[in-house]
């Protein structure tokens, strides 16, 4: 009788075990969070989008200020293996940015921890096909991201860089409320950061806008 009451206790257990694992996998997914402002649906970075991603990360001029050169297909898929472990891991990572209107990858943007470093402060940032710049889109996506994470993550602050000539980058953190904080070498580049804290963003027009369209 006690080695039929241990196979029972057995054969409960692991169903407990894979209960504990389906349970985890659905948090896990669950995490992956979708978003969405007036023009477009944030979606966490993946395989599907690597046709139009290779097309945005191809781009010289895209690219000028973030990599200095055009990515290869093989860059470009090290860079969706790369984000959706970090939203398995931290829930949080980087979002195609798809028109409404049209279903288009427009550009891509993150939530994730500056150069890379899971002690360093969360950073936002962002890219965008050329034909879709001027027209108001980063500082939209950008507003959404960063309200998303006060509101879900609630860290300190948030910061983002750029390289010095990049003015229409440090234009939309300015448009964030974000305040230049000084410079400093990221991601193998020499960076101006820009960084906005959780009571400058409570205060901000930025997250008035947000508050309005989320």
């Amino acid at each position: 009788m006690r080695n039929i009451a241990a196979m029972q206790h057995d054969g409960i257990s692991r169903s407990r075990r894979a209960l504990s694992n389906r349970e985890s996998a659905g948090a896990k997914i669950s995490a992956m969070t979708m978003l969405r402002t007036p023009r477009l649906r944030l979606e966490p970075l993946s395989q599907q989008h690597f046709a139009a991603l290779h097309q945005l990360n191809r781009d010289p001029v895209v690219m000028r200020h973030i990599t200095g050169r055009p990515d290869t297909p093989q860059d470009t898929q090290a860079m969706i293996d790369r984000v959706q472990a970090r939203w398995a891991e931290f829930g949080y990572s980087w979002w195609a940015f798809m028109r409404q209107d049209d279903g288009e990858l427009i550009g891509c943007g993150c939530i994730q921890h500056l150069n890379r470093d899971p002690a360093g402060p969360l950073e936002t940032g962002w890219r965008l096909r050329q034909d879709a710049w001027g027209q108001g889109y980063a500082s939209e996506a950008a507003r959404h991201m960063v309200g998303w994470a006060f509101a879900t993550l609630a860290p300190e602050l948030i910061c983002a860089v750029c390289r010095p000539e990049n003015t229409p980058s440090s234009t939309v953190m300015e448009r964030l409320g974000m305040q230049f904080t000084g410079t400093g070498r990221w991601y193998d580049m020499d960076c101006r950061r820009y960084d906005i804290t959780a009571p400058q963003w409570a205060a901000s027009a930025a997250k008035t806008g947000y508050d309005a369209e989320a």
